[in-house]
């Protein structure tokens, strides 16, 4: 079976989009599913948010777009069954300047996932910007999850995004989907949440996922020890809410 390739994006940044593909990737992966992370945002915090160390002659993203490696000979298990991941490094960031000049520049990470086997989800953790990274992304993927955080200015950003969507079905990817819409930092005490909540909901109506990220300290920490929440701290209100999202998500594609 062909996997489903999910694309997490926002090109606001801050929003949650590298806790949210480490997070969801480690539910699937717990309920069995069999999923790669795939780190395309140079700030490679996926990458380090798995605790996972790019030696010198393990290939990246990097090589990936340029065409010097395979996703077969990329992918590197983690610590974690049935997660495996596509690392980046800062490097990538001179990748978005190489892609400029070659043939099909949209299309490289498409073409580079295809031969990709053996995987039920293939999550990819996008940059907070809509360049050629983000548009590569978008070109790959079935579909998209945006992750919107419950603050000020929540909307900022989403509706050029989905300028880009509708720019990338019609000459990229005519099939591309939005699986959902997430809210990320939700702080149940204050009105302006539960205002950004019920305007999110709004605009993006049942696409938006019923279950609510809080705003939680341990989640904020889990990275730094390169673990995914559930890992960390799985009795956390941010872990109990990744574990309903993953099941959610997984009632809405008809997999559970």
């Amino acid at each position: 079976m062909r996997p489903r390739i999910l694309a997490v994006a926002n090109q606001k940044g801050g929003v949650g989009k590298t806790t949210t593909t480490i997070s969801l990737a480690a539910t699937l992966a717990a309920y069995e599913r069999p999923t790669l992370i795939v780190d395309i945002d140079p700030q490679s915090n996926s990458t380090s948010g798995l605790g996972v160390t790019v030696g010198s002659e393990q290939a990246t993203t990097y090589q990936l777009l340029t065409g010097e490696a395979t996703a077969v000979a990329a992918v590197v298990p983690t610590e974690f069954p049935h997660l495996a991941m596509i690392p980046a490094t800062p490097d990538l960031a001179g990748a978005e300047i190489e892609l400029v000049g070659m043939v099909g520049r949209e299309f490289r990470l498409r073409d580079a996932l295809q031969p990709l086997e053996g995987f039920r989800f293939v999550l990819v953790d996008c940059p907070p910007s809509l360049g050629l990274l983000t548009l590569n992304a978008l070109a790959a993927a079935d579909a998209l999850l945006i992750p919107i955080q419950c603050e000020y200015f929540a909307l900022e950003g989403v509706s050029e995004l989905m300028r880009t969507v509708d720019e990338v079905r019609r000459f990229l990817n005519p099939g591309l989907a939005i699986d959902g819409v997430l809210l990320t930092m939700y702080d149940e005490r204050t009105n302006l949440a539960r205002q950004v909540a019920q305007e999110v909901r709004s605009v993006f109506g049942d696409l938006v996922f019923e279950t609510v990220v809080p705003r939680n300290v341990r989640l904020a920490e889990a990275p730094s020890f390169g673990q995914p929440i559930q890992a960390y701290d799985l009795r956390s209100r941010g872990a109990e809410a990744y574990l309903l999202l993953g099941r959610e998500y997984l009632e809405r594609m008809e997999v559970a």
